[in-house]
């Protein structure tokens, strides 16, 4: 852990403000470093952890919640939604006090994405790639002024969007064909992103555009595109299965004019930048994956005492309780793994294979899970005037995004080689 707080100090504000209310209450109650016992359980939370994970279940419920059916239908996230999150330090969890953050760790991080995406992934969506990949980006890339700029932004109201997908370019993510070339001081941006989270309502994209595409993934490199420069826009939100809400857009470079002050890192840096901060932002899904599980669990086993079949509780028939206690186990399995990974990641330790198989395993229990919850619902389940079905569509693009399972068993795999070549 990179950061505790002390829960008898801050009780009192946390609930209505959030972590942001902390940093501004008092100097002498300011986020301190350090780390957690080394013998505690992965299972067992810090008190201060588990304060923040009760903190962020209070504002699902109490905010989230009652919008959820509304911004599926109009697949957009609501406005005040996103400026409560903001408010409630929701959005800027790692970054630095100095530039108005929480400055906490990745591993709470990890505890806001598995909470919200209890209620509604789509929000988690908005969360964790503002927090794992656009604010960590900056934090551990950008340089004094870029920091200066963009951070008290990013922390207090501008959300990010990652955009590295093309139409030509999913998994083999360095064949990409969006160019960026040099004149004098400045570079220009031509090109078409695909599949771009939060590009709907994204204010800073960090777009990755080849200097010199006769390098290969070695000219790639990171720019800062700020919504209202000439030559960019954003295109059709996709119309998708599930994370409804959360906007996934098209966006187009004619000729945008960056200057060379906007590239995060150096020149060519691009690729080692997007797989990095990639690797991180697979613990985010894991940990958003595992939130779906349990929220359909949360949702579903309470049926199974409340309903009856041949005068019996559904859940007191031993073939239902095999079934309940293999899901359960697998959610708590993956559950594991993610907080492990979360750990490793602020420990300063190795975490890519772990981060591939947190990701990997925690989407297929996932898809399984809710799958099975539908089943134990019956007819009801197959409704939308019941939350399981919304659970199913959303994990479906745990497999999907941030890396496909297969290329995540590809990653395991080289691992397991090196470790016993």
């Amino acid at each position: 852990m990179r950061s505790i707080i002390f829960r008898g100090q801050l009780k009192a504000g946390l609930f209505v403000n959030g972590f942001n209310n902390f940093t501004s209450c008092s100097n002498n109650y300011k986020l301190r470093r350090n780390h957690t016992d080394a013998q505690r359980p992965l299972s067992i939370l810090s008190e201060d952890e588990q304060f923040f994970k009760e903190t962020v279940r209070k504002f699902s419920q109490d905010q989230i919640a009652p919008l959820i059916k509304k911004m599926d239908k109009e697949h957009k996230i609501d406005d005040e939604l996103v400026k409560k999150l903001f408010e409630n330090g929701f959005m800027g969890i790692e970054i630095d006090p100095e530039y108005g953050g929480s400055g906490s760790s990745f591993m709470s991080s990890t505890l806001t994405v598995e909470e919200i995406a209890k209620v509604d992934p789509s929000i988690s969506v908005l969360v964790d790639l503002q927090n794992t990949l656009g604010n960590n980006l900056m934090s551990k890339k950008g340089n004094k002024e870029q920091k200066a700029k963009y951070l008290p932004r990013l922390a207090q109201d501008t959300v990010s969007s990652f955009c590295l997908s093309e139409p030509s370019s999913g998994s083999d993510a360095f064949a990409l064909k969006t160019t960026a070339k040099k004149d004098g001081d400045h570079y220009y941006i031509n090109g078409t992103k695909c599949w771009i989270s939060n590009s709907d309502i994204a204010g800073v994209f960090y777009v990755f555009a080849n200097t010199d595409p006769s390098k290969g993934h070695k000219g790639v490199t990171c720019f800062i595109v700020e919504r209202e420069q000439e030559g960019f826009s954003v295109g059709k939100k996709e119309d998708k299965l599930g994370m409804r809400a959360s906007g996934t857009c098209v966006l187009h470079f004619d000729n945008v004019k960056v200057h060379k002050d906007n590239i995060v890192g150096k020149i060519g840096e691009g690729y080692k930048i997007a797989i990095n901060f990639l690797n991180e932002g697979r613990v985010g899904i894991g940990a958003q994956m595992v939130g779906i599980a349990q929220g359909c669990l949360d949702h579903t086993i309470p049926y199974t005492l409340e309903r009856k079949q041949f005068g019996s509780q559904i859940f007191d028939f031993q073939s239902m309780q095999h079934q309940i206690a293999r899901a359960v186990t697998e959610v708590e399995t993956a559950r594991l793994i993610v907080y492990n990974t979360a750990r490793l990641v602020d420990a300063g330790l190795p975490f890519i294979k772990e981060a591939a198989m947190a990701k990997y395993y925690a989407s297929e229990v996932a898809g399984k899970v809710t799958s099975i919850c539908i089943d134990w619902m019956g007819g009801v389940g197959f409704t939308t005037d019941y939350p399981q079905e919304k659970f199913y569509r959303d994990c479906k693009v745990g497999p999907i995004y941030e890396g496909t399972t297969n290329m995540q068993l590809s990653t395991i795999a080289k691992f397991i080689k090196k470790e016993y070549e």
